[in-house]
């Protein structure tokens, strides 16, 4: 039986390129970039070397790219650190209830310690409104953090607008973003949205797990969350993961080479859809102004994980949303206003490149049958 994989949001298989560049990197060039031998300095070269490509992947400068493990440590010291920086300047922030929980758990210490949180709730669609941002944002806002793409639905987040709201408000507020689901996938470039602090992931793009980064604007000051050493700025001190984070320079690099990439995961999606559409007792809960990469859907009468498990029985691996919420029920669902039999029977199909037609005509196959099965099941 052919394995089916649909749960590449939550992460990917490694590119054969990245894979090679961690292996060289472990076995060849695997000096310290710290080190001030030969050795240490041609690992310092390939430190660099990728430093270059995820940057102009993002269109910023080299010295704007900080290192970090991934989309969790990212976000943590993005949040902290510019609230932190600027508390003096005053105590709100503004979010969205639909963030990732590395976003939404460091707010909750934020509030702990005494900033207040105003949390942007979204329509039924899943984006959050720019009405609400221009209201929410006022004088003494310090950050704004909002996510570019949701992590369960795909929904498009408006963060065009939010420089500019800044701006009319004459707030002192850095604007962070998570672009951890959007990265290589859509154009996100922080010069052209105003983005101050910008978030990615390696091991959502075919890298290596442990391994992502940060992007903080020439002129942006925010407090480290970690200390003990000078490396990446002294902003995240000590030893640079090197195989991951070069793995990471070659996979980016891999997919920029790869052209055709967004028009194949746009027709799958819609091949998905099409397939999820016409199958009795599914019902979509991503539309189709949604990053095409992920899909969210219902089998309202049937429990998520119930389904997930008959799925993955048959070597198909979808989500039941975000894997960092081990199986918790979803608060971006339920933030949307689904009912409760919606959000419990949800699951999450993410696309790569190497997901075909044929995948989507074996899904819905097991769908149905799933429906037919475990419906008759339920009803006993």
């Amino acid at each position: 039986m052919k394995e089916i994989y649909l749960d590449n949001s939550a992460t990917t298989r490694v590119c054969k390129a990245a894979a090679q560049k961690a292996l060289e990197i472990m076995t060849e060039n695997y000096g310290n970039p710290s080190s001030l031998h030969s050795r240490g300095l041609r690992a310092e070269h390939e430190l660099t070397a990728a430093r270059r490509i995820i940057a102009s992947s993002l269109g910023s400068a080299p010295e704007e790219i900080v290192f970090t493990s991934g989309g969790t440590e990212g976000n943590n010291t993005a949040v902290s650190g510019a609230a932190h920086a600027l508390a003096r300047r005053g105590k709100r922030i503004v979010t969205t209830a639909i963030e990732h929980s590395s976003v939404l758990e460091m707010m909750q210490q934020l509030e702990k310690e005494g900033f207040e949180v105003i949390y942007l709730r979204p329509d039924e669609s899943g984006r959050v409104s720019e009405a609400s941002v221009r209201e929410a944002v006022t004088r003494d806002t310090i950050l704004v953090s909002m996510m570019a793409v949701n992590n369960e639905t795909g929904a498009v987040q408006p963060i065009g607008c939010v420089s500019r709201i800044i701006k009319a408000a004459s707030s002192p507020a850095l604007f962070h973003c998570d672009a951890v689901q959007a990265f290589m996938k859509m154009p996100v470039i922080p010069k052209k949205y105003g983005i101050d602090l910008m978030t990615v992931s390696g091991h959502k793009i075919h890298a290596p797990k442990g391994a992502g980064a940060l992007y903080i604007r020439r002129g942006a000051r925010i407090l480290p969350l970690h200390y003990g050493g000078m490396q990446e700025r002294k902003l995240r001190p000590g030893t640079e993961p090197l195989p991951a984070i070069c793995a990471m320079g070659a996979a980016v690099s891999s997919l920029s080479a790869d052209k055709d990439r967004t028009g194949k995961i746009r027709e799958l999606c819609g091949i998905f859809r099409s397939r999820l559409m016409q199958t009795e007792g599914i019902v979509l809960n991503s539309d189709e102004s949604c990053l095409p990469y992920i899909i969210n859907f219902s089998v309202p009468g049937i429990r998520s994980e119930t389904l997930l498990h008959y799925l993955a029985e048959r070597e198909i691996y979808v989500s039941s949303g975000s894997a960092c919420a081990k199986g918790h029920k979803s608060h971006v669902l339920t933030a949307m206003g689904l009912s409760a039999e919606r959000t419990d029977s949800a699951l999450r199909i993410s696309f790569s490149a190497e997901n075909t037609a044929e995948d989507a005509d074996m899904l819905v196959q097991s769908l149905e049958n799933a429906v037919k099965t475990l419906a008759r099941a339920v009803k006993r």
